[in-house]
């Protein structure tokens, strides 16, 4: 149950910051791209990979703390769902180069992201 509320209160701060981010994002850039959801994905990957090094070497959370972390924040802050829908949208409203150019960017540079965040975090806690 500890865990349970743990992921629900994480994942409440997630959202509330993905969606502050959002709103930011978007008063930003031009729209006709999906800004938004791509930064959240390639910003939460770059923190799990922090988070993942630092598990590793220096920190060992509990059960609760890293579920309140990782399931919870980071997944209420990323938006692979949402992701998912934008790639659809954009092909069935005949942008099939802007789908294919956001999904190839959403996959490399949030797998990019993570890895740099990794790495990074290996580099400075070594």
């Amino acid at each position: 149950m500890k865990i349970l509320l743990s992921v629900a209160l994480g994942g409440a701060i997630g959202a509330t910051a993905r969606h502050l981010v959002g709103s930011q994002v978007w008063t930003w850039l031009a729209a006709g791209f999906p800004w938004t959801t791509l930064a959240v994905n390639v910003v939460g990957s770059f923190i799990l990979g922090v988070i993942v090094a630092m598990t590793a070497f220096v920190w060992s959370p509990s059960a609760p703390l890293r579920a309140f972390i990782v399931v919870g924040v980071l997944g209420g802050f990323t938006t692979f769902s949402a992701f998912s829908l934008e790639v659809v949208l954009l092909a069935e409203r005949d942008r099939l180069e802007t789908a294919v150019l956001y999904a190839l960017a959403s996959f490399s540079l949030a797998v990019g992201a993570l890895f740099v965040g990794l790495r990074l975090t290996r580099w400075i806690l070594a």
